[in-house]
């Protein structure tokens, strides 16, 4: 079986297992659940809209007690799980559009906290409605799903499939917003297990890092094994209310020095390592596991309890490095030379057009070069493109912040610098795969974790101030 079918297969036997759980809730309830029973075809039309609204409505109401309220709850999730593209749009929409917040209410409230402003009783009790008002009436209708076996589940694989949409239907933004929202207080760092995994894990369980990662491909279950050797080690981070589904895993390789090379450190045909000897941990693969938890914060220092665990297990290593994309990069580079940006000195461009061959003059000779096949392959390219790919990586890195929030630009160097580690150095050709080309022009980094200096660098870094790196990479500049 390959791996693609493995992924593909357990992504639809878990929303099926989760429809099969909520049906059963639904059938082993009380005889309220049959008097209020709910099926809707696929694609929603009006009439069944109006039924499901009324749903809602019932379930929101509060009438009936706690165990209304669960029943109306389930019948509503397993509902939903039966729509089809169209049926959830439509879902959405109803949600979106009649479950907000009341601009009528919440202009009440706000002036009961402006005529409370001399009165610190009657202030704090303004505050205190205006607070209720700013929750939406939707978000009510989540939290009703915690109580829910695979509850929480099924608002985290609700809002994956919400965030599709999003691009070709951005008025859905505040719906996402509110269970972004409701998700963040029940996903905190504090909530979390870190639990080491082997290969006497559950089959299902290795089916779902197989299918999870996000990172470098897990090719065959071969390979999963050899991620799980002796020299290696395979760590995830679960929740209490999702004890078998795991948020976060890292990947561990124990080797002697900085790795500078995926291709080298995942072959399947290196022997085997003795960990006693490794000096170095490189963390190679960092995946979140539940695209429905996107831009919902763990909190910092996640990778910090894998140092401290490893360093507890194997004292002989010192050294804690990671070898990390840089996903970022080549969409970058692509919307400057589009934008016109000066990338190249005039040096630089002519040592590039001295290799190209036939390019225009108005085009770019970077990109001419980069979106030819197997350019790393012709030595004279790639010792005039060493140079400037280096320098222009590291600017990227250390330069390029977000807008507003002046984070790192690159996605996977925020969530190192917020951890508390240090961009080490730059890698040449350290992903040669496909996608390493695609992504960042096979360039690869070493984010440094230093257990002195974690939380001195992550208040830098937070801070505002700087992004914390080594004088190598800095000198590049």
């Amino acid at each position: 079986m390959s791996d693609t079918t493995v992924s593909s297969s357990f992504l639809g036997r878990t929303r099926e297992l989760l429809r099969r759980a909520l049906r059963d809730v639904v059938d082993g309830a009380t005889s309220l659940t049959a008097r209020n029973g709910l099926t809707v075809r696929p694609d929603l039309p009006d009439d069944d809209l109006v039924r499901l609204q009324q749903q809602i409505d019932a379930s929101l109401s509060g009438r009936g007690g706690e165990a209304s309220a669960r029943s109306n709850a389930t019948e509503l999730a397993r509902c939903y799980l039966d729509l089809n593209e169209e049926g959830r749009l439509r879902f959405y929409r109803l949600l979106t559009d009649e479950y907000g917040v009341e601009p009528a209410h919440l202009d009440a409230a706000m002036q009961k906290v402006r005529d409370a402003a001399d009165d610190p009783t009657a202030y704090a009790r303004a505050i205190a409605n205006l607070r209720t008002r700013l929750q939406s009436p939707r978000m009510k209708l989540f939290r009703q799903f915690n109580s829910l076996e695979h509850g929480i589940k099924f608002l985290v694989d609700l809002r994956a499939d919400l965030r599709e949409k999003l691009r070709d239907h951005p008025e859905l933004r505040p719906l996402e917003d509110d269970l972004k929202y409701v998700l963040s207080a029940w996903f905190d760092a504090g909530f979390l297990v870190l639990h080491r995994i082997t290969w006497a894990a559950p089959a299902d369980l290795l089916e779902k890092l197989i299918a999870y990662e996000a990172v470098h491909e897990i090719r065959s279950w071969n390979d999963m094994k050899n991620r799980l050797e002796s020299d290696r080690r395979f760590f995830a981070f679960f929740h209490p209310s999702m004890p078998e589904e795991p948020l976060i895993f890292v990947e561990v390789a124990l080797v002697n020095g900085i790795a500078d090379n995926v291709q080298d450190l995942l072959d399947e045909s290196a022997p085997t390592q003795d960990p006693e000897t490794a000096d170095t941990a490189i963390f190679y693969s960092i995946s979140n596991a539940q695209p429905g938890l996107s831009g919902v914060s763990f909190g910092d220092f996640l990778i910090k309890q894998v140092v401290e665990r490893l360093s507890a297990r194997l004292p002989n290593v010192k050294t804690f490095s990671t070898l990390s994309p840089i996903p970022g990069f080549r969409r970058w580079l692509e919307r400057r030379i589009a934008e016109g940006a000066d990338l190249l000195s005039h040096e630089q461009e002519d040592a590039l057009r001295a290799v190209a061959g036939d390019v225009e003059a108005d085009d770019s000779v970077l990109l001419a070069l980069l979106n030819r096949p197997d350019w790393h392959r012709d030595e004279a390219v790639s010792e005039a493109l060493k140079p400037v790919l280096t320098h222009l990586v590291a600017g990227y890195l250390l330069y390029q912040r977000r807008e507003g929030s002046g984070t790192a630009l690159d996605p996977v160097a925020h969530f190192h610098l917020s951890n508390g580690a240090r961009v080490e150095r730059i890698n040449w050709l350290g992903d040669t795969s496909e996608k390493g080309f695609q992504q960042s022009a096979g360039m690869m980094v070493n984010y440094l974790y230093d257990r002195a200096r974690i939380e001195q660098n992550h208040e830098a870094y937070v801070s505002g101030s700087e992004i914390p790196a080594s004088s190598t990479v800095r000198n590049l500049l």
